[in-house]
């Protein structure tokens, strides 16, 4: 089968697209052939070794864990799923080896769902880790309710723009950071703007004097001097991305693939509750590429890497860009 992986840690340059054996499958699992994948942080994060004290490895290392695809094969223990079916999922194994960049991906079916059958091939791609992401922030950590503000920090990202459209349906004002040019992007979503480079505070006390009820940081970067003060007396928040949130009092939220959650985010984007914004579409032979947008903190939306084109094919692609958050 053809795949992109590394044999060793590195920059973008370690990538290589070329043939692999095609993988074996669990007898509680799945083949899938894949259609798209999505990049998310973790992932090059993992290409550069930051995970190595955490996770065994076994190179050549496939890298993706948002997919979409159609099963191929099903292990002999699988009564969930059968061949044919349209799925999307965020697989995540105990070692890091076979991922979502390649044509054959094995799965264990609790990290998998059906499909939306409104949502292209990439943009189902797009949709899991986000959406998780989103879910388990807003409604099992913050447990966010009807009108109450919220500050989504780093809004017009793939998590912070889900985060947007999920807030907003469960009833709260939504507050999002992003630069001056992803604006509109932002009140297309449901949130009011504000320029997280300049002047974020006068603005956010302007919108909110009392400050907000919950802020939900996707940046991670000062989130103590730049946004933390905003937050209302007894207010919540949580940062997806920094760890330390929790010794400033708040919760850090480590996405996991959930049987129970994944359908449910799959039944809201299935409904139009939230869309997760595609910034880019590259075949899977310049995965180093998407990677690169990825890590660059440039991309409105999320990157997807078209591992089948043919199925790819119609669906937008494009380079909507923003500036990458920076303080100095």
């Amino acid at each position: 089968m053809k795949a992109v992986f590394y044999r060793s840690y590195g920059d973008a340059s370690v990538l290589e697209y070329g043939e692999l054996p095609t993988p074996k499958m669990a007898l509680d699992g799945v083949l899938l052939d894949v259609k798209a994948a999505s990049v998310n942080p973790i992932d090059w994060k993992a290409r550069e070794g930051y995970l190595d004290p955490f996770a065994d490895t076994v190179f050549p290392i496939v890298p993706g864990a948002d997919v979409s695809g159609v099963v191929r094969e099903i292990g002999i223990g699988v009564t969930e799923f059968a061949p044919g079916d349209e799925v999307v999922g965020c697989v995540r194994e105990d070692y890091l080896s076979r991922g979502a960049f390649a044509e054959i991906m094995p799965a264990p079916v609790r990290a998998l769902a059906l499909k939306p059958p409104n949502l292209g091939w990439a943009e189902a791609a797009a949709m899991p880790l986000a959406a998780l992401t989103s879910y388990q922030a807003l409604v099992r950590v913050l447990d966010v309710r009807r009108g109450e503000t919220v500050l989504v920090h780093g809004a017009a990202g793939g998590v912070g723009s889900v985060a947007v459209q999920l807030a907003a349906h469960l009833g709260a004002r939504v507050i999002g950071t992003a630069g001056e040019r992803n604006h509109e992007f932002l009140r297309g979503l449901g949130a009011e703007p504000v320029n997280y480079a300049v002047g974020l505070a006068d603005s956010v006390r302007t919108l909110a004097p009392g400050g907000v009820d919950v802020l939900l940081d996707a940046v991670g970067k000062r989130i103590q001097r730049t946004v933390l003060p905003l937050l209302a007396p007894h207010g919540r928040f949580a940062s997806v991305v920094d760890p330390k949130a929790r010794e400033l009092g708040g919760a850090y939220v480590f996405t996991r693939p959930d049987t129970g959650d994944l359908p449910i985010v799959a039944t809201l984007a299935a409904k139009g509750v939230f869309r997760v914004p595609v910034g880019a579409v590259f075949p899977l032979r310049d995965a180093a590429q998407a990677h690169l947008l990825s890590q660059g903190g440039h991309a409105r939306g999320k990157v997807v890497v078209a591992v089948d084109e043919a199925a790819c094919g119609n669906e937008p692609t494009g380079s909507e860009t923003e500036r990458p958050y920076d303080e100095r």
